[in-house]
């Protein structure tokens, strides 16, 4: 049975640039549940017409797939900036106060290094798919820059929220893992 999470959702305080990404981070959210709606009724679609009408479909799988995966990737900085992502609070529940801060800096500080590389190869990528025109070797042929994409944007968008936290933590608007002060 998966219990209630300690952490809360990141303080902004009156931080414009806390307030700016918290905002397209919700924005981010909002698009990747729509991705999500998306991905569902061209599945729905799918069925009818198959099972149905008895036809063929060309782009609908591959359509799925990579709106499936470009919701999750770039709902990313959405689900932390809520604290959704899968997280351990034990240690951090253990440690007197300014050693859980000192553990959140390092923390963000390595998350945010981690994510820089996966945004610099995930641009990489798809820049290579744009320059190089790939397409996808199926009937529909998509240009594979277009579900790329959703690499860099989704790795950007996480960077800039993790930034954010972290300028959060430093400032004090935030405390360290979201956890109330003991």
């Amino acid at each position: 049975m998966a219990g209630q999470s300690s952490a809360r959702v990141a303080a902004v305080g009156d931080n414009l640039f806390l307030k700016g990404v918290a905002a397209i981070s919700t924005v981010a959210g909002w698009c990747s549940a729509a991705m999500i709606v998306a991905a569902v009724a061209i599945t729905c679609q799918m069925i009818f017409i198959r099972f149905v009408l008895n036809g063929s479909t060309v782009w609908q799988t591959e359509a799925v797939v990579y709106l499936v995966v470009a919701a999750t990737l770039i709902g990313l900085p959405y689900v932390q900036r809520l604290r959704g992502h899968v997280n351990v609070d034990l240690v951090p529940l253990a440690l007197p106060r300014r050693a859980r801060f000192v553990l959140a800096l390092i923390t963000l500080s390595l998350s945010i290094l981690i994510i820089g590389v996966m945004l610099w190869y995930g641009f990489e990528y798809w820049h290579f798919a744009w320059e190089r025109g790939w397409r996808s070797d199926t009937v529909w042929g998509v240009k594979l820059w277009i579900p790329y994409l959703s690499i860099p944007i989704g790795f950007g968008l996480l960077l800039l929220q993790l930034i954010a936290d972290l300028v959060a933590v430093i400032l004090r608007i935030d405390t360290p893992f979201g956890l109330e002060e003991h």
